[in-house]
C-alpha cells in the first residue's frame, strides 16, 4: 500500500468520522428543538397530573420557558431552517405549522411566547403577529366572506371601523354598528347571513362595558362567532375565552410590552378557530420578528406587578379629577358611579389605566392650554407602556350617539407617582381656567 493510498483512506475515514459526529450533533439539536416545542403543550408541567392549576401571575412567570436553561429563551433568528435528510424535511411538508420548517412561521422564540400566550389566555392556541390592526384584519377576514353580514360594537377603535367601512365593503361584506349596551337585544339585529359578532369591552375612548356573556348566549344559539378585543384589561384583568369568546384579540403593543418600543398583536382562539385564523395569517404573509417576542415575553414577566400598580394609580388619578369644578365627568369603570360599573365589577378582576375625561371647556385653545400645560403626561398616540399620556378623545359614532357638553380627552396613567401626576393635572387644569377665560394662568401650582 503506498502513502498516497494510506492518505487518501485516513481522509476518508476521517471524513466519515466528521460527517457522523455531525449528524450525531444535529440529532442533539433536533432534540433540543423538541423538547423546546415540547413546551407548548398547555397542559404544560405547571398544570400536569396531580398538580393543582397556577394562577396567572406565576403564568406570568413560569410560561413559555424551560425549567433549565437559559431563563429568558434566547433569540432565534433565521429564515432558513436545514433538516438532517429528505424524510425529515418531507415530514413537515404537509403541515405549514407543524413545527419548525420556515422562519415565516416562526422560530423557537415566536413558540415561546406563543405557548406563554396559549397558557395565559387559556385556548387552543395563540397566534403572534406584527401588530394589533393586524390581529384584527386577521382575525375578521378568517370569519367572514363575501355576502356575509357582521355585528361591530359602535364604540370600536377607529381603525376597526375603517378596516370594516373599507376593504370589507369593497369585498361584498356589510357591517352593522350596534349599541355597546345592547346586551341580549343583539338578537334583533342577527340576520340569516350573519357570521361574526365583535366586541371591544370597555369601548374606545368613551369606555361602555358590554354584557359579554348575554352576548355570547344569544351567538352560541344562532352559531355565530364572537370576536373581542382585549387589549383594555389584557388577560390578566378578562378571561375572554373562559366568558365563551371564540376569538380573543389583543394589540400587545401595550400592556404585554409595557415599554413603548414593540409593535404587536396576539389572537387567542377556541380549537375551531385556530386553523382558519393561522391560515389567513400565514396568507397575508404576516411575520413577526424574533427580537420583537424576545422583548413582549420579557414584559410579559412584570405584567402582573406592572399591570396593578397602575391600576390603583389610575383609579387615584381619576377620584381626584371627578371632584374637581373644571371636569364634567370621568369614564372609568373602576368607579363606583360609572354606568359601567356593575357590569366591570361581575366581569373583570381589574382595570387598566386607561380612561376618557370630559372637561369642563369647549374653546380649543382652553382644550390646547390644558394638554400643553402637562409636564408628566406625554402628547402621543399609543398606551400601555411605563409613561403617562394624554390625547384628545376623537370618535365616529352610528348606532348610539354620545353627547358631550365639553371637550373630551384620553389619559393613561404610567408608572409615576400619583400625587406628581395630580399635581401635574391641577396645573393643567388652571392652564385651561385661564385660556377659558382670557387671564393669565396662575403662578403656583395646587
Amino acid at each position: 500500500m503506498t502513502p498516497d493510498t494510506v492518505s487518501i483512506r485516513l481522509q476518508s475515514a476521517l471524513c466519515v468520522t466528521l460527517r457522523r459526529s455531525f449528524r450525531g450533533w444535529r440529532r442533539l439539536v433536533d432534540g433540543l428543538r423538541i423538547f423546546s416545542r415540547s413546551i407548548s403543550n398547555p397542559q404544560g408541567p405547571l398544570c400536569g397530573a396531580g398538580v393543582p392549576p397556577v394562577k396567572k401571575d406565576t403564568l406570568l412567570v413560569h410560561a413559555g420557558r424551560s425549567a433549565t436553561g437559559p431563563v429568558n429563551p434566547p433569540v432565534a433568528r433565521a429564515s432558513t431552517i436545514l433538516f438532517e435528510d429528505l424524510a425529515a424535511y418531507d415530514a413537515l411538508r404537509g403541515d405549514r405549522f407543524a413545527g419548525l420548517r420556515y422562519g415565516i412561521h416562526g422560530t423557537q422564540t415566536l413558540f415561546a411566547l406563543e405557548e406563554a400566550l396559549t397558557r395565559l389566555e387559556g385556548c387552543h392556541r395563540a397566534i403572534i403577529v406584527p401588530s394589533g390592526l393586524a390581529a384584527i384584519t386577521a382575525a375578521l377576514m378568517a370569519v367572514v366572506k363575501p355576502g356575509d353580514h357582521l355585528l361591530m360594537v359602535d364604540t370600536v377603535y377607529g381603525p376597526t371601523r375603517a378596516f370594516c367601512d373599507g376593504l370589507l365593503a369593497r369585498n361584498g361584506v356589510v357591517t352593522t354598528y350596534y349599541d355597546p349596551l345592547i346586551g341580549s337585544g343583539i338578537a334583533d339585529l342577527i340576520r340569516d347571513n350573519t357570521r361574526a359578532i365583535f366586541c371591544e369591552s370597555p369601548g374606545s375612548l368613551t369606555f361602555e362595558v358590554q354584557d359579554i356573556p348575554a352576548i355570547v348566549a344569544v351567538a352560541r344559539e344562532r352559531g355565530i362567532a364572537v370576536l373581542l378585543d382585549n387589549t383594555w384589561a389584557s388577560p390578566l384583568f378578562f378571561d375572554a375565552l373562559g366568558h365563551g369568546v371564540d376569538i380573543s384579540i389583543q394589540a400587545a403593543t401595550k400592556y404585554l410590552s409595557g415599554h413603548s418600543d414593540v409593535m404587536m398583536g396576539t389572537i387567542a382562539t377556541t380549537e375551531a378557530w385556530w386553523r382558519p385564523v393561522r391560515n389567513v395569517v400565514a396568507d397575508l404573509g404576516f411575520s413577526t420578528s424574533p427580537d420583537d417576542c424576545y422583548l413582549v415575553l420579557r414584559g410579559l414577566r412584570t405584567l402582573g406587578v406592572r399591570l396593578r400598580h397602575q391600576e390603583k394609580s389610575a383609579l387615584a388619578v381619576a377620584r381626584w379629577l371627578a371632584g374637581q369644578k373644571d371636569v364634567v365627568r370621568v369614564l372609568h369603570p373602576g368607579l363606583e358611579d360609572d354606568p359601567g360599573h356593575a357590569l366591570w365589577k361581575r366581569d373583570f378582576t381589574g382595570a387598566s389605566a386607561l380612561f376618557g375625561v370630559e372637561l369642563a371647556v369647549t374653546a380649543p385653545a382652553a382644550v390646547s392650554a390644558f394638554v400643553d400645560g402637562l409636564e408628566l403626561f406625554g402628547i402621543g398616540s399609543s398606551w400601555g407602556g411605563f409613561e403617562s399620556l394624554v390625547v384628545p378623545a376623537r370618535f365616529t359614532r352610528a348606532a348610539r350617539p354620545f353627547p358631550l357638553s365639553g371637550a373630551l380627552v384620553r389619559l393613561h396613567v404610567g408608572l409615576e407617582d400619583p400625587e406628581d401626576l395630580i399635581c401635574d393635572l391641577a396645573g393643567a387644569l388652571d392652564a385651561m381656567r385661564a385660556a377659558q377665560d382670557g387671564a393669565a394662568p396662575s403662578a403656583a401650582r395646587a
